[in-house]
């Protein structure tokens, strides 16, 4: 077989990978929103759910999943980057920078399920936090930080190292040469790796429903931490599993749809900001 044959061969086979991909993505996503825009209404999306009767909607629970997420976000995004900057800038070759990196690479394979015991027993136990959305968020919170951190690590590394030393040969300090120069020109990947580990973190049910419960407030909207605070992704699982609501299917459709609309909207807020950045990052180059 001719060189210029395998060639053609293994790139109809990656353009068929491809195409069986996207077909099954586009088959998903086709069948959730015609399950699920029909139920879909501003009634629905703010309304209080109802346990007995037909016609509830998702208001609190709608409200809960960015509220956790925000939160979330907020413990892990610090502590992620500043993980990602010892370990590209500062972390030599050591026993200790093994262990780390073991370490975060370890919490990424754990099942979330696992996560949320963790969760139960430290912080709904042992803290004496209960159900609450400081509890689902603080374990959410491990969720996020083995991908941020990964991401950060890697999006620093591939900054040019003529942009370090430049800054550095202009007098710069080393933290002043990472804060104005590495930070800056790596955002777009930390962008890149917060809107995949968001978009994971609002779907997910093992974790919360272990620590932030499966009731939520019928105050909208209740900034009570310690409040249950049951997601978008767990009402779903709870309506389906124990749901008494006559309507349940409809919900449940209703929930699927707007989950994927919200994560596409979310995805698109901190993706286009990120394609921003890079252009004017490749501008200056």
């Amino acid at each position: 077989m001719s060189a210029k044959l395998s060639d053609k061969i293994a790139t109809l086979l990656m353009w068929l990978s491809g195409l069986i991909i996207l077909g099954i993505l586009v088959a998903f996503l086709a069948y959730m929103l015609y399950k699920g825009l029909p139920v879909l209404s501003w009634e629905f999306i703010t309304g209080m759910p109802s346990d007995m009767k037909a016609g509830g909607g998702v208001g609190p629970q709608f409200f809960n999943s960015f509220y956790i997420l925000f939160l979330s976000l907020v413990f892990s995004i610090p502590v992620a980057i500043g993980a990602g900057i010892y370990l590209a800038e500062y972390a030599r070759a050591s026993r200790l920078t093994n262990i780390i990196r073991l370490s975060t690479e370890s919490l990424a394979t754990v099942p979330s399920i696992v996560l949320g015991l963790f969760g139960m027993i430290i912080f709904v136990n042992m803290l004496g936090m209960g159900f609450s959305i400081i509890g689902g968020s603080l374990t959410l919170m491990l969720l996020n930080l083995p991908v941020l951190v990964r991401v950060t690590e890697e999006s620093i590394r591939t900054v040019p190292a003529y942009y370090r030393e430049a800054s550095l040969a202009l007098g710069a300090t080393k933290w002043q040469t990472i804060w104005r120069v590495v930070l800056p020109s790596a955002i777009p990947g930390i962008i890149t790796g917060i809107t995949l580990t968001a978009g994971r973190a609002l779907g997910e049910t093992a974790i919360l429903i272990f620590t932030a419960g499966t009731t939520a407030s019928r105050v909208l909207p209740d900034l009570d931490v310690t409040a249950a605070g049951e997601t978008l992704a767990v009402h779903m699982w709870y309506v389906m599993a124990v749901g008494l609501v006559p309507d349940r299917l409809d919900v449940a459709n209703g929930i699927g749809a707007l989950l994927i609309f919200t994560i596409l909207i979310f995805n698109l807020l901190f993706a286009i900001p990120g394609k921003i950045i890079q252009k004017r990052a490749g501008t200056v180059r």
